[in-house]
C-alpha cells in the first residue's frame, strides 16, 4: 500500500514527471511507479504508452504522446540517477518498430499519418554498462534504410541480456530439432554500446 501513497514524495519530485503524475494509469504515474519498484528492489519493470499508432492524425496526435512521455520519461532517468538508482538500473526506451518519415495516405491540411517502417528504427539506453552519450548507426538522407552500424533485433537483445548479466548463448534448448534461444539462433552483443 505505501507504494501508492505519493504523500511522502516531495512537491519538486511530483512536479518533474509533469502534471499528470497524480493520475493513476497515466504515462507520468507509471513512471513514478517504476521508480519507486526499482528503490524496492523490483528486478524488472516495464512501463508502456499506448496510442502511438499514427496512421492518420499525426499533426495533432504526435504532440499529444509527446507530451505524455517526455517529461515523465527524463524525470524517470533523473530521479534514478539522483537516487544512486541508475548505475544499477538498465533503462531501455523504444517502441513496437521505427515509423516512415514520409506521409500516409492522403496528404491533407488537417490530417496525415505515417505508416510502420521496418527498416529503421530507434532505441535509447541508459546507464547500467551502457556506454554514455553513444549514438550508434546511421540511416540514408530519407530515414528509409540504413547504411552504417546496423542493429538486427536478435543483437540489440543479445546486448541487452549482456547488460544484465545473462550469457544469451547459454539459454540455448533443442527442441524439434532445432536450437532455440531467447535471441532465436542469432544475436552477437554489440560492444561499441559498452561502457
Amino acid at each position: 500500500p505505501e507504494l501508492t501513497d505519493l504523500s511522502t514524495e516531495p512537491e519538486h519530485v511530483l512536479e518533474s514527471y509533469g502534471p499528470d503524475v497524480r493520475r493513476k494509469g497515466s504515462f507520468a504515474y507509471n513512471c513514478l511507479m517504476a521508480r519507486r519498484l526499482v528503490e524496492r528492489g523490483t528486478r524488472f519493470v516495464q512501463v508502456m504508452h499506448a496510442g502511438w499508432d499514427q496512421h492518420r492524425n499525426l499533426n495533432t496526435q504526435l504532440e499529444i504522446q509527446c507530451t505524455d512521455t517526455d517529461a515523465p520519461s527524463a524525470a524517470l532517468v533523473e530521479d534514478l540517477a539522483q537516487r544512486g538508482l541508475l548505475e544499477d538500473t538498465l533503462v531501455v526506451w523504444g517502441g513496437e518498430f521505427g515509423r516512415t518519415v514520409y506521409s500516409q495516405g492522403t496528404l491533407t491540411e488537417t490530417n496525415y499519418g505515417r505508416d510502420h517502417h521496418p527498416r529503421c528504427f530507434t532505441v535509447l539506453m541508459a546507464s547500467a554498462g551502457v556506454n554514455k552519450g553513444t549514438t550508434y548507426g546511421e540511416t540514408d538522407d530519407f530515414s528509409y534504410n540504413i547504411v552504417k552500424d546496423g542493429v538486427h533485433v536478435h543483437d540489440l537483445n543479445a546486448t541487452i541480456l549482456h547488460l544484465m548479466g545473462v550469457e544469451h548463448t547459454r539459454l540455448t534448448y533443442r527442441y524439434q530439432g532445432r536450437d532455440f534461444r531467447l535471441t532465436d539462433i542469432h544475436g552477437e552483443v554489440v560492444k561499441k554500446l559498452l561502457a
